[in-house]
């Protein structure tokens, strides 16, 4: 993810990081990007069942019982594997997590052996007296996703309403003192709300928002031909600069991300060349911290069957099952040729991704986006809008 506050606004300092000594254990959630022993925060999908049906899910989830997911137990003892493995953040996701009946409890073991517990949802369940108890239960944050404004969201999520019961599932997270967020997937057929979700942001005092870029994965992968043109994501993640920029002018601060494209970090720093050198090498020197694409080193994932993939998106490929070996000891594990090449990719990268000059900031960006349209893993990905020129081909 590329901090846009953080880098653009200038929010975050190189210091700020070297201050904890930049581990992942030690760094407060704003800063763990910057981590340098990159301990992975885990997506657990705890289960496949969602009350919508999103035309976009990576998980193909429907409202429907579900056979063979992880039980409480085996949860817990992966909840210890990834505490005692020193992953800094369990992240709930689903389906819809919320319809999981113990959730509560899933969460409450991780506080209890150390890790900050977070969820990615909906919103949609989430009632004053839920909130209640996610924050009694210490939740770190909720992350809900947002796909447009009412219309548009509500066509995405298939179901009139959705926008609207999110909303109330927001502010009830805010009245129970939960740090909520929402979760924004790009594309053709919502970047016209970009500025609508920027007013609504500031309008309901919300404050951070993560803006992805479309991978080409689940019931994602029908939607190849709605992603962003390379014209149009440098068109978004200008409009999502100016009004970050604005934000903070207005007096609120909010924290601002784009998640998916690593190239909209090298794109950040150009535009910080033109208008202010200075902020653009300090923001060169975080993005250096970041590390770029961290598929199989600094995010990982755990389906609800017990296996693991390399990120949330690559679920066509398992490298392993926790039923059978420890998360812990499955990521390790570089005898697997993909988990190995994701470690270290450089070397095997070819075309414009291996000639590029900022191969160390983005690290080759989305294996799995390039493998979804090439065939190869190892080739460029599709998604980045850089110019030949910008990334130093034609030096």
């Amino acid at each position: 993810m590329i901090g846009i506050s953080k880098l653009y606004c200038g929010t975050v300092e190189s210091s700020d990081v070297l201050r904890y000594g930049a581990r992942s254990k030690d760094l407060p959630s704003h800063l763990l990007q910057f981590s340098r022993d990159k301990k992975p925060v885990v997506v657990w999908n705890v289960g496949q069942r969602c009350n919508l049906r999103c035309v976009h899910c990576y998980a193909h989830s429907k409202d429907l019982e579900y056979s063979g997911e992880l039980t409480r137990d085996e949860g817990f003892r992966l909840i210890d594997d990834l505490a005692a493995f020193g992953a800094p953040v369990m992240l709930f996701s689903g389906g819809e997590p919320l319809m999981r009946p113990d959730i509560l409890e899933l969460i409450r073991h991780a506080r209890e052996r150390g890790m900050r517990a977070v969820i990615s949802t909906n919103g949609t369940l989430i009632t004053p007296d839920l909130a209640e108890k996610l924050k009694e239960f210490g939740l770190s944050y909720v992350g809900i996703s947002l796909d447009g404004l009412e219309e548009t969201n509500d066509h995405f999520r298939g179901m009139k309403g959705a926008f609207r019961m999110a909303l109330e599932g927001i502010r009830n997270c805010q009245v129970a003192g939960i740090k909520v967020g929402l979760r924004f997937t790009m594309n053709r057929r919502n970047v016209q709300d970009l500025n609508g979700i920027f007013d609504l942001l500031h309008e309901e005092r919300i404050p951070r928002i993560c803006f992805y870029h479309l991978v080409y994965a689940g019931r994602g992968t029908k939607l190849v031909k709605d992603a962003l043109t390379h014209e149009e994501s440098r068109a978004a993640v200008d409009l999502i600069m100016d009004r970050t920029a604005q934000l903070h002018r207005d007096g609120f601060p909010a924290e601002v991300l784009t998640v998916d494209n690593h190239c909209d970090g090298p794109y950040l720093y150009l535009r910080l060349l033109r208008e202010n050198p200075a902020r653009a090498e300090e923001a060169m020197r975080l993005l250096r911290m970041n590390g770029g694409n961290s598929s199989g080193i600094g995010i990982g994932c755990v389906s609800w069957d017990g296996e693991v993939y390399a990120d949330q998106f690559w679920r066509h490929y398992s490298l392993g099952n926790v039923r059978q070996r420890h998360f812990s000891e499955i990521w390790m594990d570089r005898s697997d040729p993909v988990m190995d090449g994701l470690k270290d990719r450089k070397k095997k990268l070819h075309g414009r991704c291996a000639a590029c000059k900022y191969l160390d900031i983005c690290n080759g960006n989305f294996r799995v986006r390039a493998e979804a349209v090439t065939g190869d893993i190892w080739a460029p990905d599709p998604a980045c809008y850089l110019t030949d020129a910008e990334i130093g081909l034609e030096e």
